[in-house]
């Protein structure tokens, strides 16, 4: 029979503090990469969906930038097309021009005035040849001329303020017209001021349109 108290060496008890620690199994191990090998995964998933989230919004943004500035460009809208009307040709003067052909005329618009009536004079140019001829018809040619017998009643010339030339090519058979409105008052040469006026009653009296070294026949009118 043993000792009170005392034990066998298989029946004594561990020594506080001291805990006998069990290695994991193979199958533990395995468990545990497999879960951590998942959540990387989880992870990087995550990641790639936000990066290619972002990628999409910064497409969609540049492109509605794009179609906001092309659509804040005004665009050139296409002109018409408007065909314009030739224009007339005009005729060009030749060598084969004859000045002779080209002769003057005077009329007045009324063969006879009433008192208060200014008579209209008119002076016609016209190109009675074949071919076009070019005519000084300008201020600087013309004269417009009143007289009442040897007595020099009026002239255009007298106070005229500028005097141009107008060259124009008259074609044949055309004409070409200049009109002056008379009113009834006497000039002398330098536009000298002059009281005497042109005598009514019946008077006659004759026009003549002058144009360079070119005289008109006679018009006559009367002054009532």
């Amino acid at each position: 029979m043993g000792r009170q108290g005392e034990s066998s060496p298989h029946g004594r008890a561990p020594a506080s503090g001291s805990t006998a620690v069990r290695k994991p199994s193979a199958a533990v191990y395995r468990r545990r990469r497999l879960f951590l090998g998942g959540a990387v995964l989880l992870i990087i998933a995550l990641v790639s969906s936000f990066a290619v989230a972002g990628a999409f919004s910064g497409r969609s943004e540049q492109a509605s930038s794009t179609a906001a500035t092309a659509s804040a460009e005004p665009t050139a809208a296409a002109s018409p097309s408007t065909s314009e009307p030739a224009p007339t040709p005009t005729p060009s003067a030749t060598p084969g021009c004859n000045q002779n052909l080209v002769t003057v005329s005077a009329s007045t618009d009324k063969a006879a005035y009433g008192p208060g009536e200014n008579p209209m004079l008119t002076l016609k140019v016209t190109n009675g040849g074949t071919m076009p001829c070019e005519v000084n018809i300008g201020t600087s040619q013309m004269e417009f001329l009143v007289t009442s017998g040897a007595d020099r009643i009026f002239s255009s010339r007298d106070c005229q303020a500028k005097s141009e030339d107008l060259v124009k090519v008259i074609a044949p058979g055309a004409s070409e017209t200049a009109n002056f409105p008379w009113s009834r008052t006497r000039s002398v040469e330098g536009c000298q001021p002059i009281e005497a006026k042109p005598g009514g009653g019946g008077a006659y009296y004759i026009f003549t349109a002058k144009l360079g070294s070119k005289a008109s026949p006679k018009a006559v009118f009367q002054l009532n």
